[in-house]
């Protein structure tokens, strides 16, 4: 019962004192429509043609672009490659899934009436995996400078000492959830350091708020393992119209989900004779949910039979979110010529108060050329300012600093797709190709993405089946931590989709 009490209290105490951080705000903004097969051969160049339940997505007005009612489903295998240098270590990792990416239907009403322009209007649903966060990677090598004990004192730092323990015949349980309640985030990782003998107080005493480390000496043998799991979904209901075939209009009221999990585990250890701690695992695990709300609008027009020019608005998405983590720590120190373990293990999930995220808006200006029924070529550009991301409330001292930092280090980043598709008789053969600029201001910390795709189609007449392969690239680096131990993985990711989708008319 008292832990349960205990837990209320941070309920109701924490406020938004996890530490976030502008990754955060990436991770929830960066959208990637999986979409059908036909769309990802293309590599999402469809805001001009529509004709598919994923450029409903991209541009509301596609569905309109409909003669019949249409429904497609589509299943895709996903792969993440990474290679990742950290000081003198080179490691490879792969991550694989396989899963249901999208679903969508629309329903195509024709005016009877033929003195009317408006001939036919579209209602429609459809659901797309914006993003996938299954990824795993390791980084290892020796760190010659820094090491995990710097994000001990470096938390630890200024905070009295007993603000950091544990009272006298207080638990590790207690103790931790006590002091997330009363003094939050930075207090518990300054507890943990202290309760694992990671850190020591200059002078014993309650008043005390100067530390030292009781790892030292440098050349510290450093695995540093995550693993993340879950999505960005992404569920737009839509209502579009046409104008004499000419003009097309489209509207989304969209749903969004995210559903994210993350581990990481840090093992270090080091035989340096000023070193009293040898050992050190530090396990992090946070799970983060969360719902929004977004609103798109967009035209399509045929200039001529054969060119045809689109534009859509993608508002901002209104998220509210909620944390949980939970931490994990064991330490062995050299005492009397033996190696002495300690563990630290609260066993205690914090729940942090719901938050909001807004992301930024995008625009995106689309060209389409249709060779008749023997091919078409279309071209995207979208624009969308990531230094527009904020958290909420903004009068919360922490998170004005965090957007202020989002302000000084994200940015406008562009991005363009390029798509094929030549029919010979049922046969359709696809492919395209997309850049997309790095959000960061410093690309060299996170890079550009370039990516490539292939595609095939079969018409069986009113069913049709479509296979894509798509791969792209990005090089990042992933600073480990905050503060303290801030060094930073080399990462090259490598992504390919496999997609299968099956539509037909209805």
């Amino acid at each position: 019962m008292k832990k349960l009490l205990m837990l209320s209290m941070g309920l109701l105490c924490s406020s938004y004192i996890l530490a976030q951080d502008l990754t955060d705000a990436l991770r929830y903004s960066m959208d990637e429509i999986q979409g059908t097969a036909r769309y990802r051969a293309m590599s999402g160049a469809f805001g001009a043609l529509g004709g598919d339940m994923s450029s409903v997505n991209i541009n509301p007005a596609g569905s309109a672009i409909f003669n019949n009612s249409h429904a497609s489903i589509s299943l895709g295998l996903f792969n993440t490659n990474n290679d990742t240098n950290y000081f003198n270590g080179v490691n490879s990792s792969s991550n694989s899934n396989v899963d249901l990416n999208q679903l969508g239907a629309a329903f195509i009403f024709k005016n009877t009436n033929v003195n009317s322009g408006w001939n036919k209007f579209s209602l429609s649903f459809a659901y797309d995996r914006s993003a996938d966060f299954d990824n795993y990677w390791v980084a290892q090598g020796v760190n010659r400078d820094n090491t995990i004990g710097d994000f001990f004192l470096s938390n630890a730092q200024g905070l009295r000492l007993d603000e950091i323990s544990a009272l006298p015949g207080e638990s590790f349980s207690e103790a931790y959830s006590e002091i997330g309640s009363f003094y939050g985030y930075r207090n518990q990782q300054a507890f943990l350091g202290y309760e694992g003998y990671i850190i020591e107080p200059l002078d014993n005493t309650n008043e005390n708020i100067d530390y030292d480390t009781n790892i030292k000496g440098g050349n510290y043998r450093q695995r540093y393992a995550y693993a993340s799991t879950g999505y960005n979904g992404k569920l737009a209901f839509n209502v579009a119209t046409s104008y004499k075939d000419k003009f097309y209009f489209g509207l989304n009221l969209n749903s969004h989900f995210i559903n994210y999990e993350r581990t990481t585990l840090l093992n270090e250890s080091n035989t340096n004779t000023s070193s009293i701690i040898r050992a050190v695992d530090f396990k992090n695990n946070l799970l983060t949910t969360g719902s929004g709300f977004s609103f798109q609008l967009g035209g399509i027009a045929k200039i001529t039979e054969e060119l045809r020019v689109g534009l859509s608005y993608n508002s901002p998405t209104w998220y509210r979110i909620s944390d949980e983590t939970s931490q994990y720590l064991a330490t062995s120190r050299l005492e009397g010529g033996s190696n002495i373990p300690q563990v630290v293990n609260p066993n205690v999930i914090n729940v942090y108060e719901e938050y909001k995220l807004q992301t930024p808006s995008k625009v995106t200006g689309s060209l389409a050329y249709v060779f008749g029924k023997k091919g078409l070529l279309s071209f995207d550009y979208a624009v969308k300012d990531y230094s527009k991301s904020k958290f909420k409330p903004s009068t919360d001292a922490l998170f004005s600093s965090l957007n202020n930092n989002i302000s000084n280090n994200l940015d406008s980043a562009a991005s363009y797709r390029l798509g094929g598709e030549y029919r010979f008789k049922q046969i359709s053969f696809r492919g395209g190709y997309r850049f997309e600029e790095s959000p960061y201001k410093d690309d060299n910390f996170y890079g550009d993405l370039n990516g490539y795709s292939l595609g095939l189609g079969y018409n069986f007449g009113d069913i049709t089946l479509d296979f894509a392969f798509s791969q792209s690239e990005r090089d990042y680096n992933y600073q480990l931590y905050s503060e303290g131990l801030t060094d930073a993985a080399q990462i090259q990711s490598k992504y390919t989709d496999f997609i299968l989708t099956l539509a037909f008319n209805l």
